[in-house]
């Protein structure tokens, strides 16, 4: 499994270039009017971890292959869009799949930049676009209803999934979310979401696209837009899209020092992947031998059969029981023999749960 991550946004917020940054390629037209991006554009960003690095040099292995994310970016949504208007609605099945949602909102002020309404204001372009999304759920919702009302009469068993999509019709129309219903992380809720793919119960982080001098130190529309994501739970981190893309081509050690010197330490590829990382309760463990050193994702408390599964399902079904050594005491002892003799190699079965970090070797029938 990987992290998926749609960029939804109003145009000319700063999506475009922002992805362009992430994925270190200049793949998604980047231009000063709206609906400059016509299709969607789809990338495979490497998931940055210096432990593997770490784990090639102990073991020698010929490469590294990292965890990745894959980003989502769409053309910008306009106000009307779910009836039609502008370019944006027609893309948003390609993030129905996501795991998460970036939403990109403007905290800066340019005037050679123009904005589709005319004025910087984030809450109200965060409502704009948080209003298109909810009526394209809605319209799923209402098709799924329209659907089930002509089934159930040959089949009443269908009786209480109808009677959720319609209380849920009821509560988008009142301008919430999906995220923001209840029931629907019922089991019966689960099923619902899991066909219709419901955009608005998916975990947003709003990107705050800011100028370099907000990098250090919030401005007001920064402030309002943190206020905003605590209110609902949502997460909010801040990034220049414009500093991102000075740090495409810059070797680690140049990146650091650029980044220092607007005062702060991460970048926002990073800040935006650890922060879905977290949201997600994601985690890493690593296999290393002598091809290679790899990173695989789990879910935070996922056992060792499950994880042996994400390599192959193979591995999950013939399961025995999994080598497992930390990476702390890996780097401490600095090989799996030294590790072993050292006690510290431990021999784990279908009820371990993987921990991050975790160096495994699995076992299994055929």
């Amino acid at each position: 499994m990987g992290l998926s991550i749609g960029i939804v946004g109003l145009p000319n917020v700063g999506k475009s270039t922002l992805f362009n940054a992430l994925t270190k390629a200049q793949n998604a037209e980047s231009a000063n009017y709206p609906f400059c991006t016509i299709e969607p554009n789809k990338a495979v960003v490497p998931v940055p971890d210096p432990r593997l690095a770490k784990l090639l040099e102990l073991v020698g292995s010929q490469k590294i292959i990292q965890a990745t994310v894959d980003f989502i970016d769409i053309a910008g949504l306009v106000k009307g869009a779910s009836q039609g208007e502008g370019l944006g609605n027609q893309f948003l099945a390609n993030i129905r799949e996501c795991d998460a949602i970036l939403h990109v909102v403007r905290c800066f002020e340019n005037d050679d930049v123009i904005h589709v309404d005319g004025s910087v204001d984030p809450i109200r372009d965060i409502e704009v676009i948080d209003t298109e999304l909810i009526l394209a759920d809605l319209q799923a919702v209402e098709r799924k209803a329209e659907r089930l009302s002509k089934q159930i009469r040959a089949d009443k068993r269908l009786a209480p999934q109808l009677d959720l999509l319609q209380r849920l019709t009821a509560h988008l129309n009142t301008g919430k979310p999906a995220s923001e219903m209840e029931e629907l992380r019922s089991d019966l809720g689960a099923e619902l979401r899991k066909d219709l793919l419901l955009i608005t119960f998916k975990p947003v982080i709003f990107g705050m696209n800011v100028d370099e001098a907000a990098l250090a130190e919030d401005n007001h529309f920064v402030t309002k837009v943190r206020e905003l994501a605590a209110a609902r739970g949502a997460c909010a981190v801040k990034i220049s899209a414009r500093i991102e893309e000075e740090l495409v081509g810059l070797t680690p050690e140049e990146a650091q020092e650029f980044l220092a010197s607007y005062g702060v330490s991460e970048s926002g590829l990073d800040l935006v992947i650890r922060t879905g990382y977290e949201m997600l309760g994601l985690c890493s463990y690593f296999t290393a031998g002598p091809k290679e050193v790899r990173a695989w994702t789990i879910h935070q408390g996922c056992k060792a059969p499950q994880g042996a599964g994400v390599i192959h399902t193979d591995f999950e079904r013939g399961f025995i029981r999994a080598e497992v050594i930390a990476y702390d005491d890996y780097v401490k002892h600095g090989s799996e023999a030294k590790c072993r003799a050292a006690g510290v190699l431990r021999v784990e079965g279908k009820e371990y749960v993987l921990k991050d970090g975790d160096v495994v070797h699995f076992l299994f029938n055929v």
